[in-house]
């Protein structure tokens, strides 16, 4: 058990250690340097915010068109952003990888770390600022919201896995990850909510995992108003086949490199 925690200590110093290297080399020193982690995601969720509230009549209802806008675009930012920063993380880490204790899954650990924490903290601020401006009431069950967020970035990390590791293994998966992203933007339930689809296109959407979680965020933001179609354990289920998944192919792409080494 010892030498556990003595490893673990050690990788937790590796991913810090690569955490502060992605923000300088992303960010910089310069302007507002590493506050750009959140502030860009605020931007884009910002703008995104103020186009649907404008455009409010064509979602219909009489739900506040703010935190349904800031909670969905941020659970997109969050996976979305997560698996694409794990893409070509090893080639652009390819000399760390030479270090005995750096590995392929700290590489990508760190990158999808980053952005959660951008995804998260631009998400808490937006939700803070607008709620003082009275814009965005407080939630109704705050701790049910965290849980779905929690889902969430497990879905992110365990996603970042398979999106880092197959993009070593074909260059065809860098011209279909960024197209399936567009494709999955609409379908992920951040423009929507469940109840708003026939029946019959809704059975399908309830597949993917992502509108799970955004679900269970709004479900604990509004409360019992809407009704919402959250299965807790359809994605808990999916979270784990990901990451077990994710995990071979990232021992795989580890034994890869070290064969060509």
């Amino acid at each position: 058990m010892a030498e556990f925690y003595k490893s673990l200590k050690i990788q937790l110093r590796v991913i810090y250690a690569l955490l502060m290297r992605e923000i300088i080399t992303r960010y910089g020193r310069h302007n507002i340097g590493f506050a750009w982690l959140f502030v860009e995601p605020m931007i884009f969720t910002l703008g995104v915010a103020a186009l649907w509230n404008a455009t409010k009549s064509a979602h219909g209802g009489d739900i506040a068109i703010i935190p349904f806008a800031v909670i969905g675009y941020s659970t997109v930012l969050c996976w979305r952003n997560g698996a694409s920063r794990a893409a070509k993380a090893v080639d652009a880490n390819m000399g760390l990888l030479y270090h005995r204790n750096v590995k392929v899954m700290d590489v990508f650990l760190a990158r999808a770390i980053l952005e959660i924490v951008g995804a998260t903290a631009s998400f808490l601020l937006l939700s803070i600022i607008f709620h003082l401006a009275g814009a965005m009431e407080a939630p109704n069950n705050f701790l049910y919201m965290a849980y779905g967020w929690f889902l969430l970035i497990w879905f992110t990390i365990a996603l970042a896995f398979i999106v880092g590791a197959l993009f070593e293994m074909s260059e065809v998966v860098d011209r279909l990850w960024h197209a399936l992203t567009y494709l999955l933007f609409p379908l992920s339930g951040a423009a929507f909510f469940v109840y708003w689809i026939p029946e019959g296109l809704r059975h399908y959407l309830l597949y993917l995992p992502m509108v799970h979680a955004t679900e269970m965020i709004r479900h604990g933001y509004y409360g019992d108003i809407i009704p919402t179609f959250e299965s807790v354990g359809y994605i808990i289920w999916c979270n784990m086949v990901l990451s077990f998944l994710g995990l071979v192919l990232v021992r795989y792409i580890t034994r890869k490199l070290e064969s060509s080494s």
